[in-house]
Order: C-alpha cells, then sequence, then structure tokens
C-alpha cells in the first residue's frame, strides 16, 4: 500500500511521474519482468511524495505480479492515498520471450 505521504498540490493541472527502473517477479516462471512506470494524475487537494512513490514501487521487486494487475493495484493505490481528480498508470514491461506489454488503468476522467 501507498503510504499516504503527499504535500498539499499548488496550483498544477497535471503531474507526470516516470519511474524508470521498475522491477517485478513473474508469477510464473519467478523470473524478474524489468520495465518502467507512467503516472499521470490530476491533483485535487494533495500530490504524490516522490520519495515515498519511489519505496512504493521498489516494494514491488520480490512481488510476483501480472504487468496489469499491476497497473489496476498501483491507479487504486494512488486513489486512496491522494485521491486525485483522474489517474492514469501504465506499466511497461521489457522485452521478455519476445513480447513487451504495455498495461494501462484509469481511475476518474480526465477533464479536456
Amino acid at each position: 500500500m501507498l503510504k499516504a505521504e503527499a504535500f498539499p498540490a499548488p496550483e498544477v493541472t497535471e503531474v507526470t511521474l516516470h519511474a524508470t527502473e521498475f522491477t517485478s517477479i513473474c508469477p510464473r516462471t519467478g523470473q524478474p519482468d524489468f520495465g518502467s512506470v507512467v503516472i499521470r494524475y490530476r491533483p485535487r487537494r494533495r500530490c504524490l511524495e516522490s520519495k515515498a512513490l519511489k519505496y512504493y514501487l521498489w516494494s514491488f521487486r520480490n512481488e510476483g505480479a501480472f504487468c496489469e494487475s499491476l497497473a489496476a493495484r498501483i491507479a487504486d493505490d494512488i486513489v486512496f492515498a491522494v485521491n486525485p481528480e483522474w489517474v492514469r498508470v501504465e506499466v511497461h514491461q521489457n522485452i521478455r520471450g519476445g513480447i513487451a506489454i504495455v498495461a494501462a488503468a484509469e481511475r476518474g476522467k480526465p477533464q479536456r
């Protein structure tokens, strides 16, 4: 669970965080999966603190989970932590076995 370490949101319309060194474990093979995570959100009252996010993402290093499940879980945890107007989480899994995966989860509706 993402610790609710946050700070008051300044007047910004969107925040994008790109974690380029994301790892988890394949639940079928036990092999490491490498990739990145892109988080875009529109803050309501609070913004995610990047150091807390880094430690949260590191927690997946020893956890077996599919890429698709990770995107959904991270999005849900961000909603719980800072209650943004909307959030989109993309988990980009590097090529393994000739296949790269990008899974996305959205919560709320972006205002365009």
